[in-house]
């Protein structure tokens, strides 16, 4: 949730930020709706300070026929008080419901376009091979990725995995928490899987993209669809102190989304699955600290990636393409042989206050005591599947799966023979 006075003292440059990434900001509305909030709460103090003078005169009323004279006009006070609650509240929801609806503003380095073809590549690793081998075909066949189990157990887009694929899985699993909390000092949780509509709002997800998560019946309950929701939203209505920040949290859960809108898009092996697992790093900063930790949980994601040699490119993501949360994004492409491409393996964004201000979640500045909201950020270290499906195709001749040298241990064997 931006910070609606942006708005209100400058309207033109929150219009134009806005609209550079697709969104018409109706500024008049919330003007208006602004205030008319406004001048309510100056009814409400305007009513308050009638009533205790009412008070006072009570106090110095002589006669009964006097403080009934009183107590009448009073009543007729808590009735106005009454009426301006109820409507400043009112008003105070639909302002809410439309700022909910508000996209991030976009950051100053953050490229103006109208889609990804804006977005700029700023780094790359690895030498890119070439091969017709598709990860989901060469172990379809072997049995050890058995989508149609996956299809007559769930539906469609899920997936059984087997034998030393299910347990490469494992071990990227470990080998992921073990690197964020031993080497990059992140604090490993486990978190529910199930999160209430207050969480997903705190977060962006809500009310925007509903179609999107896997709602459970007859409640107001969702699957998450990342460990971020939970994550984040430990520190829901808390003020933190200056010395406890930066706070690092990583998690391994599964994720669960229904890819509204994605059909025929990226569905080829376990690329884009309803149920898949990842790897969630998430830090809370002070707002001048934003740029540094987006740039850490960058490299903490990418230096998975180069310790299982899979070829990769950083890319920051232009206003067009950036996520609704999100001011500022790098995401992390691995290169796929099969499809001669790179496809997003992990997004690592800065959400400045966006999210804290949904979630109030602030922190007691050491020398004033001034309390200021945090600034959050979050990045997948990594996606486990997707990841597991780029070191097969780039660790593999056709006939057999070479794994790399940092997971040989956790795995108990060198190769998957095919």
């Amino acid at each position: 949730m931006i910070d609606i006075n942006l708005i209100i003292n400058d309207p033109d440059l929150i219009l134009a930020k806005l609209a550079s990434r697709g969104y018409m900001l109706d500024v008049n509305l919330i003007t208006k709706l602004h205030e008319e909030r406004k001048s309510l709460i100056n009814s409400k103090e305007s009513i308050a300070a009638k009533k205790n003078k009412l008070n006072d005169k009570f106090k110095g009323a002589k006669s009964e026929d006097e403080k009934n004279l009183i107590k009448i006009e009073s009543q007729k006070l808590e009735k106005s008080i009454l009426e301006n609650k109820n409507l400043l509240e009112k008003k105070e929801q639909d302002l809410k419901d439309i700022v909910l609806e508000i996209p991030n503003i976009p950051s100053k380095e953050t490229p103006i376009g109208t889609d990804e073809s804006f977005n700029k590549v700023s780094k790359s690793f690895g030498s890119l091979k070439k091969s017709d081998v598709e990860h989901s075909s060469l172990l379809s066949k072997t049995g050890l990725l058995d989508f149609e189990l996956g299809g007559s157990i769930t539906k469609t887009r899920f997936v059984v995995m087997k034998g030393q694929i299910a347990k490469l899985h494992r071990a990227l699993v470990t080998y992921m928490l073990n690197t964020h909390t031993e080497i990059n000092n992140y604090i490993e949780y486990n978190v529910p899987y199930i999160v209430n509509k207050d969480s997903l709002i705190g977060t962006g997800q809500l009310p925007k993209f509903e179609e999107d998560l896997f709602k459970i019946q007859d409640t107001e309950l969702y699957l998450i669809p990342t460990a971020e929701v939970p994550l984040t939203n430990i520190y829901r209505n808390k003020i933190l102190n200056e010395s406890d920040l930066p706070l690092k949290l990583v998690a391994h859960t599964p994720c669960f989304r229904s890819e509204a809108g994605s059909y025929g898009k990226d569905t080829k092996g376990i690329i884009r699955q309803h149920q898949f697992e990842k790897i969630e790093l998430v830090q809370i900063v002070k707002p001048e600290m934003a740029d540094e930790a987006l740039e850490s949980i960058t490299c903490h994601a990418e230096s998975i990636m180069e310790a299982l040699e899979i070829p990769y490119q950083r890319v920051l993501l232009s206003t067009g393409d950036l996520g609704f949360s999100s001011s500022k994004t790098n995401d992390i492409e691995a290169w796929f042989p099969s499809q001669n491409t790179y496809r997003e393996i992990s997004s690592c964004s800065s959400f400045t206050d966006f999210q804290s201000r949904r979630l109030n979640i602030k922190y007691r500045e050491m020398d004033s005591k001034k309390k200021s909201y945090v600034y959050t950020l979050n990045g997948s270290g990594l996606a486990v599947g997707r990841t597991m499906a780029a070191l097969i195709e780039n660790h593999t001749d056709g006939s057999i799966i070479s794994i790399p040298t940092v997971l040989q241990d956790l795995t108990g064997f060198k190769t998957i023979k095919l």
